[in-house]
């Protein structure tokens, strides 16, 4: 484990060049790892960790889409491919992937095969965090471990094939055997990993459906559509008011920003761009200020989620969702979208911010 200075503060991390693949590969040498669900991070942490050299089956309910799914991606079943229970019983490391609401409903048939010396893996601190809520409480001679990708499953797999990596947070909630940390790091590397640093169970679910609900999702479609609306309202078309809002940012800017910081990208855009931004940055954070610590304490109380369990458990759940992404979909901001997305070409290089 190495130690980063991040401005000041010392965070323990572990890198592809501390912990690398062939290390992994000797940790888990004797391990089956069970990979249940194969809907959002099950597909790409399982195929990554195929493609890696490790021994791999997944688990799912038969006759779904997603057993078809992992049909299509090469899963045999009988061979790689298993209902969940007869997936967690051969498995060695059960990588616990199922929706927040699935592995509720599905915890009590999996907790009696948890037999000793077996490790439950998350990708999210979810369950055990609000384990009085979710009913989630592991045995005590199992390891309890989280390794949670900073990005879908989707990307993950993306920058796995393009050889790069996704960062993620590790954590440790029961060592039963004294190999919880190699395990989860082993894990983690494998699963393709950009880098690994250390949390906690509910540190990850905190930071977690804060960003969900803030600057990953909630607070930017908030932001997109106050701007877009701004626009509209004040006589720009619809082409004009979603290329200065959203196409730019995703297309342009952010690329950069990721390459190389937004202290980078001030640094090189126009000198009017430069000095809009400077005076109003401040302006926005205290703005937004008071609901993202609003939002931090509703997910320290449990309320997000105590919300999400209620809403998920409804037999109707799926019929209300569509409605409300329907209307987030026909939109007059998302439909001037999915004609401007029409419209690029094919290779589109991102540039600064120009007058």
């Amino acid at each position: 484990m190495a130690k980063l200075n991040f401005g000041g503060v010392e965070e323990n991390v572990v890198t592809r060049d501390e912990f690398p693949l062939e290390k992994a590969r000797e940790v888990l040498k004797d391990e089956t790892i069970a990979v249940i669900g194969y809907g959002v991070q099950g597909p790409g942490q399982a195929l990554n960790l195929r493609d890696n050299g490790f021994n791999v089956i997944v688990g799912q309910r038969q006759g779904s889409k997603t057993w078809d799914k992992a049909v299509q991606d090469g899963w045999a079943p009988g061979e790689t491919l298993f209902p969940i229970e007869e997936a967690v019983k051969q498995g060695t490391i059960i990588q616990y992937l199922l929706s927040d609401a699935a592995q509720i409903a599905v915890w009590p048939t999996i907790k009696p095969l948890l037999t000793a010396g077996k490790a439950l893996y998350f990708s999210h601190g979810f369950g055990i965090t609000y384990k009085e809520r979710t009913g989630i409480v592991p045995p005590a001679d199992i390891d309890v471990i989280l390794v949670a990708p900073k990005g879908s499953g989707t990307s993950l797999r993306r920058l796995f094939q393009a050889g790069k990596g996704l960062n993620s947070s590790y954590a440790i909630f029961q060592d039963a055997t004294g190999r919880a940390y190699e395990r989860v790091v082993a894990l983690g590397i494998g699963v393709g990993s950009g880098y690994l640093f250390e949390t906690s169970f509910k540190k990850e679910v905190y930071s977690d459906l804060t960003g969900e609900r803030g600057s990953l999702m909630g607070a930017i479609q908030g932001l997109f559509a106050a701007q877009y609306d701004c626009l509209r309202s004040r006589g720009h078309s619809p082409s004009e008011a979603f290329n200065e809002t959203v196409e730019e940012l995703t297309q342009s800017l952010m690329p950069l920003v990721a390459e190389n910081g937004m202290d980078w990208m001030y640094a090189n855009c126009s000198t009017t761009a430069q000095r809009g931004a400077l005076d109003w940055w401040k302006k926005f954070r205290d703005a937004v200020a008071p609901v993202f610590n609003e939002l931090y304490d509703s997910v320290a109380a449990g309320n997000e989620a105590q919300r999400s369990i209620d809403s998920n458990s409804q037999p109707d759940y799926r019929e209300k969702l569509e409605v409300e992404l329907r209307q987030l979909r026909d939109s007059e901001m998302w439909q001037a979208g999915r004609t401007v997305r029409s419209l690029r070409p094919e290779a589109q290089p991102a540039k600064v911010h120009e007058e």
